[in-house]
């Protein structure tokens, strides 16, 4: 009997016969990742007069589990741009990583410019279409928020095909479909952008935040929330807690367990 480490759990030769060793083997194709496994939910955004309000929960979620509770989606880029991040985590700690090293050759280059929010936005979206053309895509939802170069709001997204779109309001994941409605009637066009104060903008993120807490099950009571604007820059508070909720509205919903209409 063979008593040697690399023998152990294994089936005796002399009774079995001799062990397939080919299983241990992996000659298979390459694989890319066909499904996020930690991932974080909605990013929402909304122009004002003067500056752009983006808001993101600290929720990554394993699958339906609500694992890490302080995962900071939101990142500030050279003062007058902020990332906002949706979709895999580890494909967004990529990206991050990407950006901070742009940062550093920007912040030493001797062109004397720098990128504004335009000019980040333009690079991700190459940066994402690249990686989708390569079929090894990076699974990620990305908002873009700041100032361009004439120092005017600046707000577009891009997903993981590389496809851009620019709005006064933007949301991803389930914001897309819960939040959008709320930010529309807020500022549905560009003209009425220059009609919301950044009290209103900020009030409206809120308050599509506490909605997203109620809807969307991966989503968390607390938030990050940045306030981009030519005379501050960026204003990021990243521990926000949401206040005055009420579940009173759920007696209300009818049609669902042992409820009779």
């Amino acid at each position: 009997m063979n008593h040697l480490p690399q023998a152990w759990g294994r089936p005796q030769d002399d009774v079995y016969g001799q062990y397939n060793s080919s299983y241990l083997q992996s000659h298979g194709p390459r694989a890319h990742t066909s499904s996020p496994v930690v991932t974080g939910t909605s990013v929402l955004a909304v122009k004002f007069q003067g500056g752009v309000v983006i808001a993101a929960d600290n929720l990554a979620s394993y699958g339906s589990l609500a694992r890490f509770t302080d995962v900071k989606r939101l990142r500030i880029f050279n003062e007058r741009t902020v990332v906002g991040f949706g979709g895999d985590v580890s494909d967004m700690q990529y990206l991050d990583r990407l950006l901070l090293s742009l940062d550093i050759d920007e912040n030493y280059g001797s062109s004397g410019h720098d990128l504004n929010a335009r000019n980040l936005h333009t690079y991700l979206s190459k940066v994402m279409y690249k990686r989708r053309s390569d079929i090894n895509p990076l699974w990620n939802h990305v908002l873009v928020a700041g100032l361009d170069g004439a120092d005017q709001p600046f707000l577009s997204s891009i997903d993981l095909l590389g496809t851009t779109f620019s709005s006064p309001t933007l949301a991803t994941g389930f914001g897309a479909h819960l939040a959008q409605p709320l930010l529309r009637k807020l500022a549905d066009s560009e003209s009425a952008v220059k009609e919301v104060t950044r009290e209103q903008a900020v009030t409206a993120i809120k308050e599509c935040m506490k909605v997203l807490f109620y809807r969307d099950a991966r989503s968390l009571d607390k938030y990050s929330i940045a306030v981009i604007t030519k005379e501050a820059g960026v204003e990021l508070k990243e521990n926000e807690q949401l206040e005055n909720q009420s579940w009173a509205f759920a007696e209300m919903i009818k049609g669902y367990g042992t409820q009779t209409v």
